[in-house]
């Protein structure tokens, strides 16, 4: 009997034009260069994508200036009341788009049959390619977001039930869209991360109040400048860097000991990749 094809992973991509620091051609302002050459009208095209007019008028004044080339001609007032146009620059960008994000669709479907694999190669690769200054970077998924009078307290869980609780304020919440069983990353400076003698279980998680307090075994340690760094392995793929507590008896921190990392909610920080 034929086994069943396993089904086909669908993965979905938008595609932007760089020119160098500044990301101008999103897919957004792409389907509005394609409106305004439908319609006429920077108005109706606005509608056409889901713009607000204000946020239309910005965004073909911006393209304009970015590109070299004057893109959208605006007429004002004549029997139609006005309207707008696109010049042959245009046509030709939104062409070339359009072929692009064609090829684009086509690379996205073909990674898609590697199955679940490749939509994990695609994170992975996107992850490596984040650079930060914080030594310590974790990726998990969104637990609970409890909301205190000032600020959010936001748990993230990690590999091996791991948990990582972070401190936001309200309005960070909101601007991440931060919510349960959402993937995002957390980011602490080893200098955040004290480390100190422990003869608790490898592993363990003790929730404190603003505090979060992990315990592991040294898995490296450094020494240089009168400090000591150590990073532990407190779960499976999860190692945290930060410094001997100077209050610690440093000769007991040695390779492959018991030790304790404790660093603060309000040193953590969240980010998300879209």
């Amino acid at each position: 009997m034929q086994k069943d094809a396993p089904p086909i992973l669908e993965l979905s991509t938008t595609l932007s034009v760089r020119r160098g620091e500044q990301t101008w051609g999103t897919e957004r302002r792409m389907a509005l260069l394609a409106a305004i050459g439908s319609e006429g009208s920077i108005s109706a095209a606005a509608r056409k994508v889901g713009l607000s007019y204000k946020a239309a008028w910005d965004a073909v004044d911006m393209m304009n200036n970015l590109s070299g080339d004057l893109l959208v001609e605006r007429s004002t007032g004549g029997r139609h009341g006005g309207g707008a146009k696109l010049t042959d620059r245009a046509r030709e960008l939104v062409a070339w788009y359009q072929a692009v994000q064609a090829q684009h669709q086509r690379f996205m479907d073909l990674l898609a049959r590697f199955g679940p694999r490749g939509s994990q190669h695609l994170d992975l690769l996107r992850n490596m390619a984040l650079q930060t200054s914080a030594r310590n970077r974790f990726e998990g998924i969104i637990g609970a977001i409890e909301s205190q009078r000032i600020n959010d307290r936001v748990s993230l869980r990690l590999s091996g039930d791991l948990t990582l609780f972070a401190t936001l304020t309200h309005a960070s919440t909101e601007r991440l869209a931060l919510a349960p069983d959402r993937r995002a990353l957390a980011f602490v400076k080893a200098q955040s991360v004290l480390v100190r003698t422990s003869s608790e279980g490898s592993g363990s998680v003790k929730e404190e109040p603003g505090t979060n307090v992990w315990t592991g075994r040294i898995g490296h340690r450094e020494e240089g400048g009168g400090l000591v760094e150590l990073s532990l392995d407190v779960a499976p793929n999860v190692r945290v860097t930060g410094f001997a507590d100077p209050h610690s008896d440093g000769t007991v921190l040695k390779m492959g000991a018991l030790a304790q990392a404790r660093f603060r909610a309000a040193d953590v920080l969240i980010g998300t990749m879209d």
